[in-house]
């Protein structure tokens, strides 16, 4: 038997042999394409770096910053000198911030490109705008659709000043000061809002344990009926016939089904928890109420010059624990000139967002087709040989889209 054995090895090992050499020429073959594909790739790129640094210099005064958390590279001119002092890296804190815009006035620069990196270039932005410099901000795509670097903060900063230099790069849309004001509070409103409407679901939960469905019998629990039976709740009242009589006018539901709702057991954690989510949601809303002051005075900053014209008589949306307590409706329309609110669909917090997120105006827009750009409303063409591959538009956080 182990002749045998012996005897048949040979045949047996011959088949393995022969798959392992085909996985290795497999193997060799992609290397191969993966080579020269590596290699066209590069020359693509090397070529197309070449094709952007021999353009003409539109900008001779100009500068690139490239954006970080702990530290700015800032970029006065180009030089491949690794010691040159073209090419400097300052600190990120108030004094490195002072030292760039002394830098870049030593080298009379008047004009900045730099990118929107988080909320990193916030200081700097506004401190080169006080200083008078003319500065654009560039969304990050824009500075990696021309590659043809290795990625390093000192090269970053080197190629957005090449590309803004020979006018590759475009800026960004910000609104004006008084603009950016009020979108910053109003954002801060939204912000707080949405914290208050968190501590919504404890209370409910917390009813629900206690059985009381009252979620099934008011459409709002957060409306006025809602609001009054959990302040009597707190202080006390247990008696479903007694929470029943806090039912408003316009509740739709009647106090005999109110109080078959509000039949329950009343145990301490469950009112405990009850309690804090109402006064942490109270305390919440009542930081909603001090924003609305400061949104106001923006507000009444940006109104124009021309006459307004008068109101047309309209239905009073429905007032919520979160409504502002100003008139927004007047606000706005004497802020844009007009009502914007008359448009089918469009509400005073639609309006309001609106002209938080581009100003009293579109002016600054060429066309309204480059405004739906902007907005990220128009679809983004991806179309080869003859055929449409793809036509989404493109993703963002725009709110006034």
């Amino acid at each position: 038997m182990t002749a045998a054995a012996t005897r048949r090895q040979p045949a047996s090992s011959t088949p393995a042999s022969g798959q392992q050499a085909q996985v290795q020429a497999r193997r060799r073959a992609y290397h191969r394409r993966k080579t020269r594909a590596q290699a066209k790739s590069d020359a693509l790129r090397q070529k197309e770096a070449a094709r952007v640094e021999a353009l003409p210099v539109q900008h001779p005064h100009a500068a690139g910053i490239d954006i970080g958390s702990r530290s700015h590279w800032v970029c006065v001119g180009f030089t491949t000198d690794a010691a040159s002092c073209l090419i400097r890296e300052f600190p990120a804190h108030t004094a490195g911030l002072k030292a760039i815009a002394a830098f870049l006035r030593e080298h009379q620069v008047t004009s900045i490109a730099l990118e929107s990196t988080g909320v990193y270039w916030i200081p700097l932005y506004e401190l080169l705008q006080a200083e008078g410099f003319e500065v654009l901000l560039v969304d990050p795509s824009y500075t990696h659709q021309l590659r043809g670097r290795p990625k390093t903060d000192r090269r970053d900063g080197q190629w957005i000043y090449r590309l803004h230099s020979v006018g590759r790069l475009a800026a960004a849309f910000r609104p004006d000061e008084r603009t950016c004001r009020l979108r910053a509070y109003l954002r801060q409103r939204a912000n707080l809002v949405r914290a208050a409407s968190r501590h919504v679901q404890p209370r409910q939960k917390a009813l629900e344990q206690m059985n009381r469905k009252r979620t099934e019998i008011l459409s709002d629990v957060t409306g006025l009926t809602g609001r009054a039976i959990i302040r009597a709740i707190l202080r006390g009242t247990r008696a479903p016939e007694k929470l029943a009589r806090h039912r408003d006018r316009g509740c739709q539901a009647s106090e005999a089904a109110i109080a078959q709702a509000l039949t329950g057991s009343y145990r301490e954690e469950h009112l405990f928890e009850r309690k804090l989510a109402y006064e942490a949601g109270q305390f919440t809303l009542g930081q909603v109420e001090r924003v609305d002051e400061p949104v106001a005075l923006p507000l009444g900053r940006m109104t124009g010059d021309r006459a307004v014209p008068p109101l047309t008589p309209k239905a009073r949306p429905q007032r919520r624990a979160n409504s502002p307590r100003f008139d927004v409706r007047a606000a706005l329309s004497s802020v844009v000139g007009l009502d914007l609110t008359q448009i089918e669909g469009i509400s005073e917090r639609t309006a309001r967002t609106v002209i938080s997120a581009i100003g009293p105006g579109v002016s600054r827009f060429a066309t309204v087709k480059k405004f739906g750009s902007w907005l990220g409303l128009c679809p983004n063409w991806k179309k080869t040989g003859g055929r449409v591959k793809s036509s989404r538009t493109r993703r963002g956080v725009n709110r006034a889209a």
